[in-house]
């Protein structure tokens, strides 16, 4: 199976395509059979409630994203700070044989580590100050749909020895109780952290990783799927009921050359903030930041000889990715570095 934009009478979509072998009486392959089935995981032209996008990397990962649906297996979704992992985990479960159950997000980096217990499992009546009545916890609000765990990079120590022992069992008891629970849920994480280099250095357990990581997929970020930066604009317009609006075409390439270090979700922002600034119907280049107007779209400035290194790293990685279209893996070759040590890298730089 393989996921594919095909021609329609509707225009071009996105369907799976499946194909069957037709074997003769010597078992030789004459004939195959293909069968197309409309998928509803994104979209190639502007939607409302669809990832937008047809770029070879947005497909990569689309394709995977098919695939992992129709699985229970864990899912841990890699990408940069507003990439869209929780739209792509959202898209999964919708996909998936427990689309008619909740879907619960949690985000982990909110998650205090003296309340997380109780946050992911309840707590009964009394537990401790505070507990004027039960509550069930987040764990039995996903019983039998999809537990989605945001930033997992960022949950504390004890949450991470709770949790393994949840995956482990598939069992656990609320603050306070002495009674077990049964566990029926699927778990996808997102992190925009180095697990590897936290496992490293101490402060993500291995044992965890490897219960997480059953099934990787990593999110492009923005730069590396420019191409998509014109559809993701006029579906933003849509969300935001301004229609009748447009981007200049010099608007749409003063984007198109920047190198968005806050991927869809700065795009998200720069859309919002531009449609504020223009009186008309069109947005020009002068309705964007500054630093989306700047011809090196993010480059490094001459700044002469006032520059750390730590200032001089980031300057020349932000330069090396505006110029870069390709993808990330081969940027990492180019600077004859890992694609670990990139990513970190990358998550480091601000807007």
């Amino acid at each position: 199976m393989a996921l594919h934009i095909h021609h329609t009478p509707r225009g071009e979509e996105y369907v799976n395509v499946e194909m069957w072998p037709v074997k003769d009486a010597a078992g030789e392959v004459r004939f195959y059979i293909e069968q197309m089935h409309p998928s509803d995981i994104a979209a190639t032209v502007p939607a409302h409630d669809r990832m937008v996008g047809t770029s070879p990397s947005f497909q990569a990962m689309l394709n995977l994203a098919e695939r992992a649906a129709g699985s229970d297996v864990h899912l841990m979704l890699y990408g940069e700070t507003g990439t869209g992992k929780d739209a792509v985990a959202q898209s999964v479960h919708e996909l998936s044989s427990r689309r008619d159950k909740p879907f619960v997000p949690v985000e982990c980096t909110g998650l205090p580590e003296s309340l997380l217990e109780a946050e992911l499992f309840g707590h009964t009546r009394g537990a401790f100050t505070g507990a004027l009545a039960a509550r069930d916890g987040l764990v039995a609000a996903a019983e039998g749909g999809t537990l989605f765990l945001d930033e997992i990079g960022d949950m504390p120590p004890a949450g991470q020895v709770k949790l393994l022992r949840l995956l482990e069992t598939r069992r656990y008891r609320p603050v306070g109780s002495t009674e077990w629970r049964e566990a029926d849920f699927r778990l996808i994480c997102a992190t925009n952290k180095d697990l590897a280099r936290m496992i490293a250095d101490g402060l993500f357990r291995e044992d965890l990783y490897y219960r997480l990581s059953v099934f990787e997929i990593e999110l492009p970020p923005l730069r590396d799927r420019r191409e998509d930066i014109p559809l993701l604009v006029n579906a933003m317009l849509g969300r935001l009921n301004y229609r009748n609006k447009s981007f200049a075409p010099a608007a749409l390439d003063c984007l198109q050359r920047y190198a968005f270090p806050g991927n869809v979700r700065e795009l998200r922002n720069i859309v919002e903030r531009a449609v504020l600034l223009a009186d008309g119907d069109r947005i020009d280049a002068n309705h964007l930041p500054e630093r989306c107007q700047d011809d090196s779209a993010g480059g490094p400035a001459d700044e002469g000889n006032s520059l750390t290194l730590a200032q001089a790293e980031q300057a020349f990685l932000r330069d090396a990715l505006a110029r870069h279209a390709g993808s990330r893996r081969d940027l990492a070759r180019k600077l004859g570095i890992s694609e670990r040590v990139l990513y970190r890298k990358l998550a480091s730089l601000r807007p």
